[in-house]
């Protein structure tokens, strides 16, 4: 009798496979999205020092967690050729060994928050009222982060080995319990006490330890996909260099990212409060605008993987390029919604009519790249999709320092863009990046790496 989990995904149809895994994928990454977002609802009641804090700490903690994601895509492409070519101990094995990546790279993140917090928060240079805030935040995620690093260990195994609904119910059961805990303990509600961004804190990593949990769950009750066993456990080396040559790259492309985000924050400061303000809402736009490409992406990634595994090149590459399409249709529909309602969408955030007038003219500046978006996510996660991670991050890095930071550097000072040059250099990113993943995937070597 086959198990309800024993769906092929190398065969059917591939936009039918594609909508299945892409769904459940988008709705988990919203919902993973939303706790810092949770936290600075909450915590911007106590004062313009709690938000500073948690604002700059929550940067350095999403640093590290790009870091984390890099590298369990090594994970993900292993796990989903393995899953392809139907060996599913081998996908055990690999889950097995990252494990022990998740339980060393904690132990280091857990002496950093440690002995390192404070310095770190100083070296940003904000104020000492700032850092007072932002040290017990800091400390805490940093200390928890087995919580994290194990959820995302379940997370990245069940969805590579093809199961992505289950991902979603656990993000939105710890995700719940997030909104639930967030105000108690932040404001002392009930019998416990008042905490403020201590609470904030300890209700992450509380929230993504419940996460975790019931992700192994999942996992070793054969539950999802791919059964969980430490049965005939031993310590693999070569396995997890494996795991970490893959995802190496990833991890640097990730921090790339958030790093070269962080300097076009600087290069918003020159224009005052309003700019900067204006930016960070398009950011939190653009999370949300990016959440579709995300999730149809990393679906694609999945099923070309598993296709490389089955012995399918050609098919991954038809997921690729379904993918792509797909997603452009449906990026150019969200991007006509914005520019029509950018106003109606800012003013979720903020009734000031100038940053409204600002923030606006920027998501509408933003939504022209959404029309490539979808090229870019598609292919860029079918590359990593097959372990070729070291060609996206060197896309990234040049896409960051040799198109998007020197064009936000002299375009505001060209043509009378000012502070919008800014915005448009990201644009200019978006369109160089779509163009070399194109150019890239529809060479095709990225078919033909081994894992």
């Amino acid at each position: 009798m086959r198990s309800r989990f024993d769906r092929d995904w190398t065969k059917g149809s591939i936009t039918g496979n594609l909508v299945s895994l892409g769904w459940p994928m988008m709705v988990s990454g919203s919902l993973n999205m939303l706790g810092p977002t949770i936290d600075m609802i909450w915590v911007g009641k106590l004062g313009a020092a709690s938000i500073a804090g948690v604002g700059v700490s929550g940067m350095i903690v999403m640093l590290v967690n790009s870091a984390m994601m890099g590298l369990y895509q090594g994970l993900r492409a292993i796990i989903a050729r393995a899953i392809g070519a139907g060996n599913p101990e081998e996908a055990n094995h690999v889950a097995q060994q990252a494990l022990i990546i998740s339980l060393v790279y904690s132990a280091v993140m857990a002496a950093i928050g440690i002995f390192f917090a404070r310095p770190i928060l100083l070296l940003m240079g904000v104020g000492p009222d700032v850092v007072d805030e932002g040290v017990p935040y800091l400390r805490i995620n940093f200390i928890g982060m087995i919580s994290m690093s194990l959820r995302m260990v379940t997370e990245a195994t069940m969805q590579a080995s093809g199961d992505a609904q289950k991902p979603m119910w656990v993000a939105i059961f710890f995700r719940a319990f997030h909104v639930v805990l967030s105000p108690v303990l932040i404001f002392g509600l009930l019998v416990f006490p008042r905490l403020g961004v201590t609470g904030a804190a300890v209700t992450n990593v509380f929230s993504q330890g419940l996460g975790a949990a019931i992700g192994m769950w999942f996992l070793f009750s054969g539950r999802s996909r791919l059964r969980l066993t430490m049965k005939n456990f031993q310590l693999d080396g070569k396995m997890i260099w494996r795991i970490i040559k893959i995802g190496l790259p990833a991890s640097i492309m990730g921090m790339e990212r958030t790093f070269g985000n962080l300097i076009l924050i600087r290069f918003m400061a020159p224009f005052g409060t309003l700019g900067v303000a204006g930016h960070t809402l398009n950011q939190r736009v653009e999370f949300l605008a990016n959440v579709p490409a995300m999730g149809m992406g990393q679906a694609a990634g999945v099923l070309a993987g598993q296709n490389l595994g089955a012995g399918q090149p050609e098919r991954a590459v038809k997921t690729g390029w379904q993918s792509a399409g797909l997603l452009s249709v449906l990026m150019t529909i969200l991007a006509g919604a914005i520019l029509l309602w950018a106003e109606y969408i800012i003013r979720i955030f903020s009734p000031d009519p100038k940053l409204i007038e600002m923030a606006a003219a920027f998501i509408r500046i933003a939504a022209s790249g959404y029309l490539l978006m979808g090229l870019v996510s598609s292919f860029q996660q079918c590359i990593s999709g097959a372990g070729d991670t070291l060609v996206p991050m060197a896309v990234t890095l040049v896409n960051m320092w040799v198109v998007q930071i020197p064009l936000a550097y002299f375009l505001p000072q060209v043509g009378g863009l000012g502070v919008y040059g800014v915005r448009w250099a990201m644009v200019a990113g978006s369109v160089s990046a779509a163009i070399a993943y194109t150019i890239y995937f529809a060479a095709g070597r990225w078919k033909r790496i081994k894992v």
